[in-house]
């Protein structure tokens, strides 16, 4: 946990980060069916049947590795679809706040999972409860200081977990390879956040970067369904019993 927590001390040095005004600015307001910036509040519909798909997995089988944290992820991820699209259909900080919740409800049951499959099941039972806490107070930390550097550090932590315990973990189940496609998934779709204009120009004013992000964002979350459903637990190489000296 060192590893996720001195990334936080160092951001807490920096200054204050308020949150621009400019982040509300979306450069597709197009208005479908009555649904105003239409693409952007739509594209959250992945996240919805995403979410229902892990919860029928989490509860229809048993989920091996850190099980609740998994279950927390695919609640947070359900309700990104609702706190999203309130926040696309009306961009402000006051619906911001209800996109921002749930995120970090996934974000936090997705590091604790990474880290507690890794690092010791038993970690699960002692990071799950303070890891939601953090991350929904770094949300509330915003609203009542305008400062970010706690909400930047619950989106990274994550990121910076599966990367550790890609390079310094053996596997304990199969299809691990998909955690690296969730994180190029994550890495690109925040990327796209911040080339919404150049990517909608790019496009022809097709799609734009705020929009491509909500899909990049859920295949990064389809892979992670898919480890989940196809995996199976890797089982150390037992050595054959000594034979016998008759």
């Amino acid at each position: 946990m060192g590893l996720v927590l001195v990334p936080l001390a160092l951001i807490l040095t920096r200054p204050r980060m308020p949150q621009d005004a400019k982040f509300h600015a979306l450069v597709d307001t197009r208005t479908y069916l009555g649904i105003p910036n239409f693409l952007d509040t739509a594209s959250n519909l992945p996240f919805l049947l995403l979410g229902i798909a892990g919860l029928l997995l989490c509860g229809g089988r048993t989920v091996t590795g850190g099980a609740r944290s998994w279950l927390v992820f695919f609640v947070g991820v359900t309700l990104v679809f609702f706190g999203s699209a309130y926040y696309h259909w009306s961009p402000n900080n006051a619906t911001l706040v209800w996109d921002r919740v749930p995120i970090t409800i996934a974000l936090m049951g997705l590091l604790v999972a990474v880290v507690s499959e890794h690092a010791g099941a038993g970690l699960e039972r002692i990071l799950l409860a303070p890891a939601l806490t953090i991350g929904i107070g770094s949300v509330a930390w915003w609203v009542y200081t305008d400062d970010l550097r706690s909400y930047v550090w619950v989106q990274a932590a994550p990121l910076v977990a599966i990367v550790f315990v890609l390079i310094a973990y053996a596997p304990r189940h199969t299809c691990r390879a998909y955690l690296a496609y969730a994180l190029a998934c994550y890495t690109l779709a925040k990327a796209a956040e911040f080339q919404d204009r150049e990517i909608y120009a790019l496009t022809s004013q097709t799609l734009s970067g705020h929009t491509l992000k909500h899909l990049l964002a859920a295949a990064g979350i389809l892979f992670l369904y898919l480890m989940l459903r196809r995996r199976t637990p890797i089982r150390p190489e037992v050595p054959a019993p000594a034979t016998a000296i008759q």
